[in-house]
């Protein structure tokens, strides 16, 4: 739904619609460039140099045709990534800048925590996998429908001797070229399961250290005046214990991803000649009809063994859309408060700029109610008019900024009611101050919007 009212849809769509035009150009030139391999080495076999000379002229408008394609699809990719990021990016800042909201989504627990990764680092991969994985998934699935009736042609009819007897497996080199390649798949599955799981918990420490050099840095003042350098020291240590101990399983698990990947990958080299060899040395396929079927059967498999290939890609991109995805829903749940407790009743006053409270009690805790910490206004009700100066007092640990929180509208929940002017006639001024960087004119009319 997000996607659909984002401003990024036209051009999305629109570079979409040209890279799926491109991909069916490349793949068709990449049919023609397997169709040539029989011809070429057929003319290699004769000795035939005239028309070797007119393949390598073949070859050249081949080459030339997929290079200018693999350079177009190369641009548009990028193109659509970083559109892809732009609505990322800004859907989440307008989500997140919802007001109220970022400060509701504090107190969420660990959902809350570094937000500026989810924001920054977590759209950038998101966007970039997002458009590799679709661009892959799309021209493998094409390279398969194209190549699978290549394979099924060349054998379709071949019989395999077996202790003396001839055993008819139509397509017997498709099926192979299948099973060879979900050999590979399922092993990768297998090895590879972890990995989803890790990357999540690797960039989950990552803003962890991030966020403890901030901390650091921005307070570095009275760390210092408190002789607090060594404790920063020993945090920013157990930061890096933290990435360096998920950095390790990580390096563990791709390791032995490529065992796998690696291992199918070199035998690919041979494999599509041994299983073609009896029909070559039958006499049923020239030269030329088995590089062929070479060809044929490495477009199949590295069709097949796209997801096998990307596995730790797909993996990193599950992690990172569901850090994403659960960051956006926190942040859109946070307008939903009835569902965690009770909450306040919010009017505007009656005629004057007035506040007033009637029966106010703030929950700290909004599951636990009126059991929990929180703030109760013993006078029950009371009105506050422009230039009167009223002061709150109470007991240690009455949790005073919570009616100020109330008060402001964004912590709702509690029971009773509370009576605002128009928004634009109060203004909360925070404990902390708080200056943006921007020019002068922009500091002086915050939060005024634009130069």
């Amino acid at each position: 739904g997000a996607f659909w009212a984002s401003p990024v849809r036209n051009p999305v769509l629109a570079l979409t619609a040209a890279l799926l035009c491109v991909i069916f150009a490349t793949t068709y030139a990449t049919y023609r460039l397997n169709e040539w391999n029989g011809p070429f080495y057929d003319a290699l076999a004769r000795r035939d140099m005239p028309e070797f000379l007119h393949q390598l002229v073949v070859f050249g408008v081949l080459a030339s045709l997929l290079t200018l394609l693999n350079v177009i699809q190369q641009w548009l990719n990028q193109i659509a990534a970083m559109r892809m990021r732009e609505g990322l990016a800004r859907d989440l800042a307008d989500v997140w800048l919802t007001p109220g909201r970022a400060l509701k989504l504090a107190g969420a627990g660990a959902i809350a925590d570094n937000p500026d990764q989810r924001l920054h680092e977590d759209t950038r991969i998101l966007a970039e996998n997002t458009t590799s994985l679709s661009i892959g998934l799309v021209n493998s699935t094409i390279l398969l429908a194209s190549f699978i009736g290549v394979l099924w042609a060349i054998s379709t009819d071949f019989g395999l001797q077996i202790g003396g007897r001839t055993i008819v497996i139509p397509g017997y080199m498709l099926w192979a070229t299948i099973l060879y390649a979900l050999f590979g798949s399922v092993m990768s599955n297998v090895v590879g399961s972890r990995l989803a799981r890790l990357n999540a918990q690797r960039y989950a420490r990552e803003a962890d250290l991030r966020a403890t050099l901030v901390r650091a840095n921005e307070n570095m003042k009275p760390i210092t005046l408190a002789r607090g350098e060594e404790s920063e020291l020993f945090r920013v240590h157990a930061a890096i214990d933290g990435v360096l101990g998920m950095l390790r399983k990580l390096a563990w698990a791709l390791t032995n991803l490529t065992w796998v990947s690696a291992g199918f990958g070199w035998l690919a080299l041979v494999a599509p000649i041994i299983i073609a060899s009896p029909m070559y040395f039958s006499g049923n396929l020239s030269f030329g009809g088995l590089m062929m079927a070479v060809g044929a059967f490495n477009q199949v498999n590295q069709a097949l063994r796209w997801y096998v290939a990307n596995f730790s890609v797909i993996a990193d991109w599950r992690a990172t859309l569901g850090r994403v995805s659960s960051f956006r829903n926190a942040l859109v749940s946070m307008d939903t408060p009835a569902m965690e407790g009770s909450v306040l009743t919010y009017r505007k006053s009656d005629g004057e700029d007035v506040l007033s409270v009637t029966d106010l009690a703030v929950f700290g805790e909004p599951d636990k109610g009126g059991d929990g910490h929180g703030i109760r206004v013993a006078e029950g009700a009371f009105t506050i008019r422009p230039g009167e100066r009223v002061l709150i007092n109470g007991n240690p640990g009455t949790d005073r900024h919570l009616l100020f929180q109330a008060l402001s509208g964004i912590w709702p929940w509690g029971k009773g009611e509370i009576r605002l002017p128009a928004a634009d006639r109060m203004i909360m001024m925070p404990q902390e101050g708080y200056l943006p960087t921007a020019s002068l004119r922009e500091v002086m009319t915050y939060p005024a919007t634009g130069p």
